[in-house]
């Protein structure tokens, strides 16, 4: 078959030495990457058991694509950077990313079409895509080893709708339409949990309660004898999410808002401390109080521990005298200063785990109409985060990348040229001489190899 190729073209001189192009270099790719990813797959297998959960009603013996080459395929396009299903109708030929998937990158047959991968997507029901959920579960029980307790983060971001899709809400804060997926991450090992759809609003105590319910007895089939930590800002702080906790072996600590009722039984505390800045000579000074507390919507009075702190701040005067107050609730014992400073406070490390999902892995294209596509698109992305979480965690923690962003990680390590040349017998992908991360790609790689002889 005649191939069309584009006649060599010249360029401005450099130093006088003229300066032709071609397209005569061969079958290449610019994602070499897609190596390290593919062994990242092989050792985490988060494709595979994706694609044994989700449903395949076609007819087997007509299909050309098999299910775990077309979750693969989304997966690995998307940690490439290809956040569109519409990126497939020039990916599908990509020599690399159909060696990953497992075909041959020049004699293979190409790639799905952008139609196919579209198919996959709205393919399920709300019934399968939450059983392709609870997959997600599943893999993060069977990849992380726990200890004696574990917290988990729980936390939502809002993602601006692209048009008139199901289950979008009206959000004021950010004055557009959206939603506002729920995010749960592992904090000891920061591996994702689990992202649910759901409209960008406050969660009621019964939509928390179902979440923290049905993870936890999850998450319990694979560690049956770890004690789980719920941890949240004051939007899961709900009553009914707490209630379960306590009648289920389950910790919690989350934020709760102020009001007059809190105020006032730490009015003496607050003096106290107020007295104390004003008559030294710190810039800012803070003190700690735990209690009992039942709001009017409790069903029982519960632990708040209050963190007052007093600082100086700018004025038109000059500098004045501030007061501020947070609280949270917990089921935890414990000094208040550590449960505020060492165990809530690291709570804010969860918004650079929900930037990696959703800005950096594109989490917040959630462009289908339907919200059970969607919430498909949400799990593919997650499955991603882990292909992504898998390359960084075999990294050395004395390189300078060890604890990069995906974003750094995917320019250094995955946007790599490479030039694929298929033998009879052997595949050879020749990599560029001036490669700067070429011995920690190489390191990687191996390191990515399964154990054994």
């Amino acid at each position: 078959m005649t191939i069309d190729t584009p006649l060599p073209f010249d360029l401005p001189a450099v130093r006088r030495k003229k300066l032709t192009v071609d397209f005569d270099g061969g079958n290449q790719s610019s994602d070499a990457g897609l190596l390290l990813l593919r062994q990242a797959e092989r050792r985490s297998g988060v494709c595979r058991r994706l694609a044994e959960a989700m449903p395949d009603a076609r007819d087997q013996s007509r299909i050309r694509h098999e299910m775990v080459e077309l979750v693969t395929a989304r997966a690995f396009a998307i940690t490439c950077g290809h956040k569109d299903g519409n990126d497939f109708e020039r990916l599908r030929h990509d020599p690399l990313l159909k060696l990953a998937v497992g075909r041959c990158p020049e004699s293979g047959a190409p790639l799905a079409s952008q139609s196919t991968i579209s198919r996959l997507e709205n393919a399920p029901t709300r019934t399968q895509a939450a059983r392709l959920t609870g997959a997600l579960l599943d893999q993060f029980g069977t990849s992380v080893s726990p200890g004696q307790e574990e917290i988990l983060d729980i936390d939502d971001t809002f993602c601006a709708a692209y048009g008139g899709q199901q289950l979008t809400f009206w959000n004021a804060h950010h004055d557009e339409r959206g939603f506002a997926p729920m995010h749960i991450y592992h904090v000891a090992s920061a591996s994702p949990v689990v992202a649910i759809l759901r409209p960008a609003k406050t969660p009621k105590g019964t939509e928390v309660r179902t979440v923290v319910k049905h993870v936890t007895r999850r998450i319990r089939k694979h560690w049956p004898t770890t004690r789980l930590i719920w941890r949240g800002d004051s939007h899961y702080c709900r009553d009914e999410a707490m209630e379960w906790a306590e009648n289920n072996d389950t910790g919690y600590i989350f934020g709760l808002a102020g009001n007059s009722v809190l105020h006032a039984l730490v009015t003496e505390a607050a003096d106290n401390l107020r007295f104390h800045h004003a008559d030294g000579n710190d810039d800012k000074l803070r003190a700690y109080e735990s209690f009992e507390y039942k709001a009017k919507s409790w069903s029982r009075a519960r632990r708040v521990v209050a963190r007052i702190e007093a600082s100086l701040q700018p004025s038109e005067g000059g500098m004045r005298q501030e007061i501020d107050i947070r609280y949270v609730v917990t089921s935890l014992e414990g000094d208040a200063q550590h449960l505020y400073e060492e165990v809530y406070c690291k709570r804010g490390q969860m918004e650079n785990l929900i930037k990696l999902h959703k800005a950096q892995l594109a989490s917040d294209r959630t462009s289908c109409h339907s919200a059970t596509a969607n919430q498909v698109r949400l799990v593919l992305h997650t499955a991603a985060f882990w292909l992504m979480h898998t390359v960084r965690s075999v990294i050395p923690e004395t390189n300078p990348i060890a604890k990069a962003e995906f974003a750094t990680i995917r320019e250094r390590l995955i946007k790599i040229g490479a030039r694929v040349i298929e033998h009879i017998a052997r595949i050879r992908i020749h990599l560029p001489t001036s490669c700067p991360e070429r011995a920690l790609f190489r390191q990687i790689a191996l390191g990515l190899m399964p154990a054994g002889p």
